[in-house]
């Protein structure tokens, strides 16, 4: 029994923070329908950021955290304002090539700089753990987990009722009736993207400290993030949510009791992602893939 307890711990800690790498790409997706192939390079520089803020100026990653999103929602809003504002209307092989070239961009750009060493940021409560009787909490992976959620929760309720999160919900569920009412188009898909890009930071900043850092963790992540987002229905904030937890569970499970699990799990994001694209290609609570 302690065995699978131990399991269903490990699966929700590594769960919770899949939800904060997904969500900002759902969020993006949700409003502008742009599919952001360079969302994992986004996750890899706010790594860096956390890794350098810590080495150079001593700041904890969450600590440096606030001002690291404040910066990357401006970078973002400008960054949409002048490139993915010219592919809102373009097909989307287009979009698939800007974006896919941008995360290029960045990978080498980050290569060239920083060198394809592992780094990982190494505060006090990366190395700490409790004990529950048998049960073992990692540090880490807890407050990751914890700060992942509050940031995620945080934008739920700026969502709901917040009069710019209301805003980007109409937008989301109809853009010509958000029209109507006023909105302003082009500044609320400039917001939706730079809170993207910001969320994108904030999971790096966590990842610092709970894995590797390199300039090539972006497209390793980027395949379960899209599993995360079919898998919820693409789109789909709370269909988001659930795909991360079940996929951070499966894995854990993959891992516990499969021989030789460990090689096995960075192929169930894939497995997951086939079997959605036959079974359900509308996800758990989201839209149609093909619209």
């Amino acid at each position: 029994m302690a065995y699978l307890e131990q399991c269903l711990i490990d699966g929700v800690l590594l769960g919770g923070i899949y939800v904060l790498l997904a969500f900002g790409l759902t969020l993006s997706f949700g409003v502008t329908r742009v599919v952001n192939f360079a969302h994992g390079e986004f996750i890899m520089v706010g790594a860096y950021a956390a890794f350098w803020a810590l080495a150079l100026l001593k700041l904890d990653p969450l600590v440096s955290l606030p001002l690291a999103m404040l910066a990357a929602t401006v970078v973002g809003m400008l960054l949409f304002r002048l490139v993915e504002s010219r592919i809102l209307n373009a097909p989307d092989e287009n979009q698939i090539l800007l974006t896919f070239g941008l995360a290029l961009i960045l990978q080498n750009v980050a290569l060239i700089l920083w060198s394809g060493d592992e780094r990982s940021t190494n505060p006090p409560y990366a190395f700490s753990s409790l004990m529950y009787g048998e049960l073992v909490v990692p540090g880490a992976r807890l407050i990751g987990c914890l700060v992942a959620l509050i940031l995620v929760g945080l934008v739920f309720l700026w969502l709901r009722y917040a009069e710019l999160g209301r805003a980007t919900r109409a937008l989301a569920e109809n853009r010509e009736a958000a029209v109507l009412m006023g909105i302003n188009v082009p500044q609320m898909y400039a917001l939706a993207f730079g809170l993207s890009v910001a969320l994108a930071m904030a999971a790096g900043a966590i990842l610092s400290f709970v894995s590797a850092v390199t300039p090539f963790m972006g497209f390793e992540i980027l395949g379960k993030i899209f599993a995360i987002v079919i898998l919820g229905g693409l789109g789909s904030v709370l269909g988001s949510v659930i795909g991360a937890l079940l996929l951070g569970l499966t894995e854990t499970f993959v891992a516990y009791y499969i021989p030789e699990g460990n090689g096995w799990t960075e192929a169930v994001a894939f497995a997951v992602l086939f079997l959605v694209l036959i079974v359900r290609p509308s996800g758990i609570a989201g839209r149609e893939i093909t619209t």
